[in-house]
């Protein structure tokens, strides 16, 4: 329970489970799916993975962060219903500026302390700083506390992801049109991660969906040796979802010090740059 009124917010980028959140109060401020035709979404909100995949077809849509006021927002209703500071788990600042907005409004706060924590990720493993965080609230750290060992939690913390067509990377000019050809006709399927930075990095490469997915277990399961505990996750588009059971018995089978393992759907913002056909593994050291 959280006795010390300090708030949980965080944006859709890091894909927390909406379970977990509706059961600890964390709140989400969601970023936004734009199309040509001016017409603005805020995504999970009023507009769902399923429709932004319908209409890619017609258009590949743009994605923004959250307002500044719409976190400013946030803040100000957490305060209204009684807390008294509030924390921000933010996706990587290296993919958006939302952390850095978020900042900039919590500089503006007043009588309101906000901490905002880089997660340097995105997807579930951002997720997973986001739970660590209501963890370390509930368990009493003091909220003077907070940032650095949420900064010790992101650090411990890796996602890997592949995604079935890389045509939707190289529109976002996450890989070049070089590397999208290569891959393309060789059947190359490169396994994503994020660097210390935040920023998207190659981390192998797999020739062929399957064993891009075998690998990210392999990726996985080394990192989790590391560690005398780990805390995993799943995360999977609408279109892999038959992928879950799968997955998670060869965690369990291959992860021996692994205490869970979360599974969370990927918001649309996100969808948009990986396209329909997205896997992503992620795992926290404990």
């Amino acid at each position: 329970m959280n006795q010390q009124r300090i708030c949980v917010i965080t944006d859709t980028g890091t894909d927390t489970p909406a379970d977990f959140c509706a059961r600890h109060d964390v709140r989400v401020v969601p970023l936004r799916v734009n199309y040509s035709n001016g017409s603005s979404y805020e995504s999970g909100v009023d507009i769902t993975t399923d429709e932004v995949v319908a209409r890619f077809g017609q258009e590949v849509p743009k994605t923004s962060l959250p307002s500044p006021e719409r976190i400013a927002d946030a803040f100000a209703q957490a305060k209204a219903d009684g807390y008294v500071a509030a924390v921000f788990v933010s996706i990587s600042s290296g993919l958006s500026a939302t952390c850095e907005t978020a900042r900039m409004v919590a500089r503006t706060m007043e009588d309101f302390p906000v901490a905002v924590v880089d997660t340097r990720s995105i997807g579930v493993a951002a997720g997973l700083v986001v739970m660590e965080a209501v963890r370390q609230i509930e368990a009493g750290v003091p909220f003077s506390s907070l940032p650095a060992m949420l900064e010790i939690t992101a650090k411990s913390t890796s996602v890997f992801f592949a995604v079935r067509e890389l045509s939707f990377l190289r529109a976002g000019g996450r890989i070049s049109e070089a590397a999208f050809r290569l891959g393309s006709v060789l059947n190359i399927k490169p396994v994503f991660t994020c660097d210390e930075e935040g920023h998207y990095a190659v981390r192998k490469k797999a020739r062929g969906w399957g064993r891009a997915l075998d690998a990210e277990v392999a990726l996985i399961e080394e990192l989790a040796r590391k560690y005398p505990k780990v805390r995993l996750a799943i995360s999977c588009t609408g279109a892999c979802a038959d992928a879950y059971p799968e997955l998670e018995a060869k965690l369990r089978r291959q992860v021996d010090n692994a205490v869970e393992i979360v599974r969370s759907d990927i918001s649309p913002a996100l969808l948009v740059h990986t396209g329909p056909d997205l896997i992503g593994l992620a795992v926290q050291g404990l």
